[in-house]
């Protein structure tokens, strides 16, 4: 029997949309149906990984320019890639990543408006050319987004820039979406936590279904 392929799930969307709680949620109800699935998020998730966000995030590193941001976030995920993602693909897994290369486009990208050329050169450099096979995105006015942030009091160094710098995000994804249409899934996140939830769950089960899960 031939053995079936792994299968690469990414959730995009700006902080402040739900999308780490949804994310949680949901794996945790794939893993209790029996699904192998496998959680990790950006940056992060080795420990190499979490040593450079902890860098990415901090206040206090105000003077990053825009091209090292960049590079730690290439850095951290070739270590992903290599160290969690692949193997598990390679055993028919499915990995669900909280973010992954879309958000270098979104924010260091159309956010701090640089070349997609040059960022996509560096990001198929940090990931060998992997790509998701379905990406959904949390898709959020950056007001909303922000205010939330601000009122659970866990606001990072990428959400003190201005309000420009946030549309300027949105904006990149939603054209992101608009050209891959075939990978991109946009949910609307401006609605309550249950009606959200309950679309991502349909749009996830429909998917893996369709894989042969």
């Amino acid at each position: 029997m031939e053995k079936r392929p792994g299968r690469f799930i990414t959730f995009e969307g700006p902080d402040g949309s739900g999308k780490t709680a949804q994310l949680d949620l949901l794996v945790d109800e794939l893993i209790q149906a029996g699904y192998p699935v496998l959680r990790t998020r950006e940056p992060g998730g080795t420990p190499i990984g979490d040593q450079i966000r902890a860098t990415l995030l901090d206040l206090k590193n105000t003077a990053m320019v825009d091209r090292t941001e960049a590079l730690l976030y290439q850095a951290a995920r070739a270590q992903l890639v290599d160290e969690v993602i692949k193997p598990h693909l390679a055993k028919g897994g499915i990995v669900v990543s909280d973010r992954y290369a879309d958000s270098t486009l979104a924010y260091q990208g159309y956010g701090h408006q640089n070349t997609l050329a040059s960022l996509q050169g560096i990001i198929h450099y940090a990931t060998g050319g992997l790509i998701p096979d379905l990406t959904i995105l949390l898709d959020l006015a950056p007001e909303v987004g922000l205010e939330r942030r601000v009122s659970a009091g866990g606001v990072n160094r990428l959400d003190a820039y201005d309000i420009e710098f946030h549309h300027r995000v949105r904006d990149g994804y939603l054209e992101m979406a608009r050209k891959e249409p075939q990978r991109w899934v946009v949910v609307d996140a401006d609605r309550s936590f249950e009606e959200v939830r309950s679309d991502l769950r349909e749009i996830l089960l429909d998917r893996l279904q369709g894989w042969g899960f």
